[in-house]
């Protein structure tokens, strides 16, 4: 894992840490740790430096015919980086829109393509299975899912070997909370109050 990113994502404030006073994720957890990469897209060298990142990670899947993002997390670096790569995008929504043609799937057809999916962030690892599941129902060969961080959860890891979905990231929390402790941003307790909370989910 790159423990530059994980100076980075503290260095731009994209993470916050507060083992005292937890933070609720969407899913209605409270959680000790809170991780928002879209604070990346308002930092240019940051931005840079991620997406470099994630186009060398790709090479680990091989030659990909389409980048696709997550909407809507995923979707501007799945553009930059399919961009850089002169190659076409596409984004998968969370459902099908209620209008129009009622496409889950916007962008470059994928049907028959070698795909690559671009995650911002990892926790259960439902929204880019779901993405996954949905580009493989259309036809797409998913080579695999890159994200920038992860929380490290055991079990997104079996949802993905279950799913056959190999998944690379910039970033875990074991790597980022070791900067943290080494930066004093958490002391040592608090560093294991927050893995205690990750490996009791």
């Amino acid at each position: 894992m790159y423990s530059s990113v994980a100076h980075t994502l503290l260095d731009i404030d994209a993470v916050k840490l507060s083992p005292s006073e937890p933070f609720t994720w969407a899913s209605g957890i409270k959680s000790p740790i809170y991780c928002d990469n879209r604070q990346i897209l308002g930092d240019v060298e940051a931005h840079r430096k991620v997406i470099q990142l994630l186009i060398e990670e790709l090479g680990k899947f091989g030659e990909t015919d389409i980048i696709t993002g997550t909407a809507t997390a995923g979707i501007p670096h799945a553009t930059l980086i399919a961009d850089r790569l002169g190659k076409p995008s596409a984004y998968v929504r969370g459902s099908k829109k209620a209008h129009g043609t009622a496409r889950q799937i916007e962008g470059a057809a994928v049907a028959g393509k070698r795909v690559i999916v671009i995650e911002d962030l990892i926790s259960t690892g439902g929204s880019s299975l779901n993405a996954v599941e949905v580009l493989r129902a259309d036809g797409a060969e998913v080579l695999g899912v890159a994200a920038i961080f992860s929380y490290g959860i055991e079990g997104a890891s079996q949802k993905f070997a279950e799913a056959g979905c190999a998944c690379t990231v910039l970033c875990d929390l074991d790597t980022l909370l070791g900067v943290a402790e080494e930066r004093g941003v958490l002391d040592t307790a608090g560093a294991q109050a927050v893995r205690t909370f990750r490996d009791g989910l």
